[in-house]
This record gives structure tokens, sequence and C-alpha cells, in this order.
């Protein structure tokens, strides 16, 4: 039931940065704070995971953002967003994350320029930061969920 509840989040949270390039406080520090406060007061992560594999996740998602924040190759709710993650799941889930957010948007700059052209107009317009020919800077968050996603069955 937690993993459900987690996907959700970062649907919504995937949704409102393709749509926007951005994401909300509410969605990002509210799940962090949510998250921070279940591991302490449980002395485990929302997944299950022990206190401490929480904390190192939280870690490695802050070492594999902030640089990308500081280059400004992130904004600040991507940041926000996979240090909730961690708080909220373990290091293997935030490296299957990364990996998988990785594969995705690699995936999705070879196959855009295709796929973008038979995509329906309704759809285009709704997600137009993710237009292939719009910027350097996509959104990170769809490309997160599909990494998700793609890393569940190894990851949980």
């Amino acid at each position: 039931m937690q993993i459900f509840l987690l996907l959700i989040w970062l649907t919504f949270c995937a949704v409102q940065d393709a749509r926007q390039r951005q994401i909300s406080n509410a969605w990002t520090s509210g799940a962090g704070a949510f998250a921070l406060v279940w591991l302490l007061s449980t002395g485990s992560t929302w997944l299950g995971a022990d206190a401490g594999q929480g904390g190192w996740a939280c870690l490695i998602a802050l070492a594999l953002t902030l640089p990308g924040y500081v280059m400004g190759r992130m904004g600040a709710g991507d940041v926000k967003l996979m240090t909730a993650l961690g708080l909220a799941t373990n290091g293997l889930f935030i490296l299957g994350a990364f990996i998988g957010a990785g594969v995705a948007s690699l995936l999705w700059l070879l196959l855009a320029p295709r796929v973008w052209l038979h995509m329906s107009q309704g759809l285009r317009q709704r997600f137009h930061h993710l237009a292939p020919h719009t910027s350097k800077k996509l959104p990170f968050a769809p490309f997160v969920l599909v990494g998700v996603l793609l890393s569940l069955p190894w990851i949980h």
C-alpha cells in the first residue's frame, strides 16, 4: 500500500513538472517533512527500511542532485523531490530511480523527435516542456517516475 501511495505522489509531481517545469513546495517539502516525521517517530522509512538506510538514501539523493542544481541543470524542486524520496525509501531505491531516470531520459532524447510528431495536439500542448526542441533542460520528475517504474521489479 505504501508503494502505491508513493507512486501516486510521484505521479502528481511528474505531471506538474512536465506541465509547468516546476514542482510545488507543498508536494516536495510536504512529502519530505512527512517522511522525516515518519522516520523519526517510527525508526523506519515509509517503505519499511531502517532509519539509517533512510538517512543514507537522503545523503545519496543530495550528493547526486546538488551538483546538478549548482550547475543549473536541475531545479530546487528536483533536489527536494529526490531528498523526500530518499527519506521515504532506501539507498537502493534512490539509485534505481536515478539509473532508471537516466535510461528513460536517454530514450526520450533518442525517440522524442519521432514520437512527438505522432502525439495528439492536446497532449503536446499540455506537456509542451517535454518537446524535443524546447530546451536542453528537460523536466526531471517525469523521468524519475519512469525510472522508479522501470526499476521497481528489482528494488522492491
